[in-house]
């Protein structure tokens, strides 16, 4: 199988059959989402074309091509942002260090991850708990459906229609962990622990059902101290099953894959780690999908509300906004190395400039993941004629997980800062 390896926003030059160029370009979230950008390059003969990538990684076959796109920051980095973005558990450095595994892919680390968590809960005991089971058996078992049997065998006194609770290891945890192991057997490993792991999972879990998961309706288990020992293990599962790329959103080609955009990622895991560390509900600081009221910048001349506003960061007070912020997972650069200073660009203060505005508030606060230059602190600007304030901070991600905890509280205080403004 060729292969096509790319870093995040990175590009690459390829020749392409007529099949592997449509099966490219139908990849993507949706019709304004494309995996790869895909131009033609004439000057390198026909049928060559340029791939560049954006903002979403992971792997994927199809088509004869292996595709892989590789994230910035290091692949152990990205399953902890996600997984703490995603809510379901929050893990330590030491949870994706594989010493002996050299060079390890997305779906390495994931089979690898999944594997070693798998077998830790395994070994406090398999998750058995009960279900609800309807039959039609020719002993009593459970209560009797009286209505089925009358409905379905009028005249008949066997069998009969029961309904029973059923002490079984086939539960919803153990569902997902088996459907996630299934997903990824079926990716290009190069570990072959990874492999190991994955059919460890499947022979302890041969008597669960095997469910496919559409990755939009991934359910949730409800822990307790019974079965805390499985968290990870879910959490890690669940994560497979969110981001499983199933098939091309403009075709007919399947695409079996796992893909993430890291502005979704990164919005989410900033959100979430600002919520813990300011100590506030997820109803209180609200992502962009689920604030308590619609927003907009404008009326036409007939009164009504135009330019539907979406910030990523909110903080409300009942239908009262007292915050305002945006997220964005890109570089901050200097335009002079001499002095330090930073080029924000135009397009991003003009958004905090109009979320400020539209929400009646003396400033907005403006995230990036990482600024490459610490001789001056991020700037903050003064609107003329407007009286608005936008600040600009960085969350680090190539420290430690405790640099970037260290990082989130430096800006859940500017938050605050701007929250003290609003009266």
């Amino acid at each position: 199988m060729e292969k096509i390896d790319l870093t995040e926003y990175g590009s690459c030059t390829r020749k392409l059959s007529e099949s592997q160029l449509k099966a490219l370009d139908e990849l993507g979230f949706d019709k304004d989402k494309p995996v790869l950008d895909i131009r033609p390059k004439p000057s390198k003969g026909e049928g060559v074309y340029t791939l560049k990538a954006g903002s979403i990684v992971g792997a994927l076959d199809l088509e004869g091509l292996s595709l892989y796109i590789e994230p910035k920051v290091t692949i152990r980095r990205l399953l902890y942002l996600a997984l703490y973005a995603a809510g379901d558990v929050e893990l330590r450095e030491e949870s994706f260090l594989f010493e002996r595994v050299k060079n390890p892919t997305l779906a390495d680390l994931l089979a690898l991850a999944l594997g070693r968590a798998a077998g830790r809960a395994f070994r406090q005991g398999l998750w058995q708990g009960y279900r609800v089971r309807e039959e039609a058996l020719h002993t009593v078992r459970g209560r009797i459906m009286v209505a089925e049997q009358i409905r379905r065998r009028f005249d008949m006194p066997l069998p009969v229609e029961v309904r029973y609770d059923e002490y079984t290891e086939d539960v919803l945890a153990n569902r997902l962990i088996k459907a996630a192991a299934r997903l990824l057997r079926g990716m290009r490993l190069t570990a072959s622990e990874a492999r190991e792991g994955l059919r460890h999972i499947d022979a302890t879990l041969e008597n669960v059902t095997p469910v496919r998961y559409p990755s939009h309706n991934v359910p949730k288990v409800d822990f307790n101290r019974l079965n805390e020992h499985y968290r990870e293990a879910v959490a890690i599962a669940r994560l497979v099953l969110l981001h499983w790329f199933h098939e091309a959103s403009r075709g007919e080609t399947r695409v079996p894959g796992f893909l993430m955009d890291m502005n979704v990622v990164f919005q989410q895991f900033v959100t979430r780690a600002l919520r813990e560390e300011l100590g506030v509900s997820e109803r209180e600081f609200c992502s962009d999908k689920k604030m308590p009221r619609t927003v907009h910048l404008a009326v036409d001349a007939d009164g009504k509300e135009k330019i539907r506003l979406e910030p990523d960061l909110s903080w409300w007070k009942g239908d009262w906004c007292i915050f305002v912020g945006d997220v964005k997972y890109k570089d901050i650069e200097s335009k002079d190395r001499r002095f330090g200073e930073w080029d924000i660009p135009n397009a991003d203060l003009y958004q905090a400039l109009a979320y400020a505005t539209a929400l009646g508030l003396p400033g907005a606060l403006l995230v990036y993941a990482k600024g490459r230059w610490d001789r001056k602190p991020p700037p903050s600007y003064r609107v003329k004629c407007a009286g608005k304030r936008l600040e600009v901070v960085t969350v680090d991600l190539d420290g430690s997980i405790e640099d970037i905890r260290a990082s989130v509280a430096k800006v859940a205080e500017r938050v605050r800062c701007l929250r003290a403004q609003t009266a």
